[in-house]
């Protein structure tokens, strides 16, 4: 049978992973997992679709039955990823992206096969250039962010890829090529190794 691959992605602040996943998750064949959280839905925000939501109860039992992947509590709210979901989609033959920070990226990786992506900025000049437009920091802010990107950068070496958003569509098209090399894998072929290895001549 044949299964996807599960792609975390991870990238300072700025790095533009999500335009870049927005654009991959376009191929029908690859799913972005929805992750589960506390908080109460937004107007607008669909239960399966934007978040699963479930309550704090809830949350705790799926930890506590080894289903929550990962998962981190911001403003009260806990968020994470739930194994069950991952897990379903690449039974399917899916590919399954999860963009994530460095922490949980590595307790993904200590649980599930995984591929991990670093998204990386041309420059740090340029990665400052692109928070500052968005017009939402404060100096402290920008330079708290800048600090983290130093850091986050630093754990770039634990991936198995490192991809530089410079020009958007080379990225995304790197992106989708990594995801091919990897639908390649004697282990992700084996359903039809074996298949040959089953016929009679």
């Amino acid at each position: 049978m044949k299964t996807g691959t599960l792609l975390v992605v991870s990238g300072p602040s700025g790095s533009g992973k999500g335009t870049i996943l927005n654009k991959v998750i376009a191929d029908e064949n690859v799913s972005l997992s929805v992750s589960a959280t506390t908080r109460k839905p937004r107007d607008g925000e669909i239960d399966g679709v934007h978040y699963h939501f479930m309550t704090r109860e809830k949350f705790l039992n799926e930890i506590a039955n080894n289903n929550i992947l990962e998962y981190n509590e911001y403003c009260g709210n806990l968020y994470g990823t739930l194994k069950s979901e991952v897990e379903s989609l690449l039974s399917e033959g899916k590919d399954v992206i999860l963009e994530i920070d460095v922490n949980g990226a590595k307790k993904i990786a200590d649980s599930m096969e995984c591929v991990r992506v670093f998204i990386l900025p041309p420059s740090m000049d340029i990665l400052k250039q692109r928070l500052s437009s968005r017009g939402t920091e404060t100096t402290e802010t920008l330079n708290k962010r800048i600090n983290q990107a130093h850091n986050e950068i630093k754990e770039a070496y634990e991936y198995d890829y490192a991809v530089v958003n410079d020009m958007l569509e080379d990225a995304v098209k790197n992106i989708r090529l990594i995801l091919e090399t990897e639908r390649l894998r004697t282990s992700k072929m084996k359903f039809k190794i074996d298949e040959l290895n089953r016929r009679s001549f």
